[in-house]
């Protein structure tokens, strides 16, 4: 398969999270295109499951105006840390829980129309409570929710639950409960 070469990559806009970029490319028709790029660093998501419930919490994304029932998740921000210490990370800062059962689901990129962020998503098993970390207004200000697992397609498939890292991780964590 023929493929694209990059041309150039200009700065526009540097934040404390993403980096955008507007960069050219050839077509291997010899067509120049330009598209905007989100450089992102990354980040982790986390299934918890006690007992027969999972761990979720309701946040303000000020992207969408509104709250989302989410599953815990961060950006890989600590330059090196490996994803699952940063899943373990982000489950105690979140939801104030620990494992030592900790199972990769999937890697994924969220959005690669536009943006480089890639995912790792995983299942936490056996979890302990400790105490939470909260970081950031949006997190001291979230709720905390316990969903049965049985509650969890009707959710999704009800729109209750809208955010795709949420379907990825709760869809695939579901799987692997039921194969188990």
């Amino acid at each position: 398969m023929p493929g694209f070469k990059s041309l150039d990559n200009r700065l526009k806009f540097q934040g404390k999270v993403t980096t955008v970029y507007e960069s050219d490319f050839i077509a291997p028709n010899g067509e120049q295109i330009t598209r905007e790029i989100t450089r992102h660093p990354g980040a982790v998501c986390v299934v918890p499951i006690v007992e027969s419930e999972v761990i979720m919490i309701r946040q303000f994304r000020p992207a969408i105006g509104g709250h989302l029932l989410e599953i815990p998740a961060g950006k890989r921000d600590i330059e090196g840390e490996p994803p699952d210490v940063t899943a373990h990370r982000e489950l105690q800062e979140e939801v104030g829980l620990s494992t030592n059962n900790l199972v990769e689901l999937a890697q994924f990129y969220n959005s690669p129309g536009f943006c480089d962020e890639y995912s790792y998503c995983y299942v936490a098993l056996d979890c302990e409570y400790v105490t939470d970390d909260r970081q950031g207004l949006e997190e001291e200000y979230m709720t905390i929710e316990r969903i049965s697992t049985s509650d969890i397609l009707t959710l999704v498939t009800s729109g209750k639950i809208v955010d795709a890292k949420t379907i990825i991780g709760l869809s695939l964590a579901m799987q692997y409960l039921n194969e188990r």
